[in-house]
């Protein structure tokens, strides 16, 4: 599907500058001995891990349905999300097991103009990335895009807590070093349970839209009495809608089908993201 290959597209991008900015900053970290630098680095290299999975979660939602998957595959992008999530916890306790080290050892980081520049270029290719993937993500209602920004837009507010300290340590304060990198493993953990918490909505089938909205549009085609019954499940651009209308009880039946894709029309004009949609016809009872 050309949804599928324009994520994947952004992905791939993503994925190198992710590298890019982690690698620069693992080796430049291990090289001046900042464990918050190198903190943040790996924190930026697990995005670029991360994209990897959503490259894969999205190859496999872009199947077509199967008999054993009538529904799609739209959920493996959802589980690549949750995925990713899981993956940022085990960095935060990497991180923070580092830093219980450091306070044992106490030691003072080689502090130097490149370590000021190499943060700031880092912070503005970040800035750029999860500006662009958010974006993208929204354009193309992909919870693995909004979910992989949010990862990166955490980067942000991490390199930034890093410039801090190394300005702390630069002015004889190393113990900040080990403090700022178990502020990134706590920054880290959020932006992990932010991703699950939105994703298991979708993955337990959270009721994602209102049912007085569905409602109040079916009942806009004509000969609709009223509506019960209403299911809704999915995530962003794939809502599936499972409804119960009542109909005249002297409707004919054919008339009454062709009702049911008006509903199912009407429906996907006014509700954004809505993939499919059953209706059921019911006689209203006679009062």
């Amino acid at each position: 599907m050309e949804r599928y290959a324009k994520i994947r597209k952004v992905l791939l991008l993503v994925l190198v500058l992710n590298l890019a900015v982690s690698f620069a900053k693992i080796i430049y970290g291990s090289i001046t001995n900042t464990l918050s630098m190198q903190s943040d680095g790996y924190h930026s290299l697990f995005d670029g891990i991360s994209n990897i999975t959503g490259i894969l979660g999205i190859h496999i939602a872009s199947r077509p349905p199967d008999k054993k998957h009538p529904y799609g595959h739209q959920k493996y992008e959802t589980l690549a999300s949750v995925f990713i999530a899981v993956l940022l916890i085990f960095v935060a306790f990497e991180v923070i097991i580092q830093s219980i080290e450091r306070f044992t050892r106490i030691s003072s980081p080689e502090i130097t103009t490149l370590s000021f520049v190499v943060m700031i270029l880092t912070i503005g290719i970040n800035l750029s990335v999860t500006t662009y993937e958010k974006r993208k993500g929204e354009e193309l209602k992909s919870e693995v895009l909004v979910a992989d920004s949010m990862h990166t837009r955490s980067d942000i507010y991490v390199s930034i807590s890093v410039i801090a300290g190394l300005l702390a340590v630069k002015y004889g304060y190393p113990i900040v070093d080990p403090l700022i990198a178990l502020v990134i493993a706590a920054l880290i953990c959020k932006a992990a349970f932010e991703i699950i918490r939105s994703s298991s909505g979708v993955l337990c089938d959270k009721a994602p839209l209102d049912e007085n909205l569905i409602c109040d549009i079916a009942k806009q085609v004509p000969g609709v009495l009223d509506c019960h019954k209403i299911r809704t499940r999915g995530g962003v651009g794939n809502y599936h809608i499972d409804l119960h209308i009542w109909v005249d009880p002297e409707m004919h039946v054919d008339k009454a089908h062709s009702m049911s894709h008006m509903v199912t029309d009407k429906l996907k004009e006014n509700i954004d993201g809505v993939d499919d949609v059953v209706v059921h016809i019911e006689p209203c009872e006679q009062k």
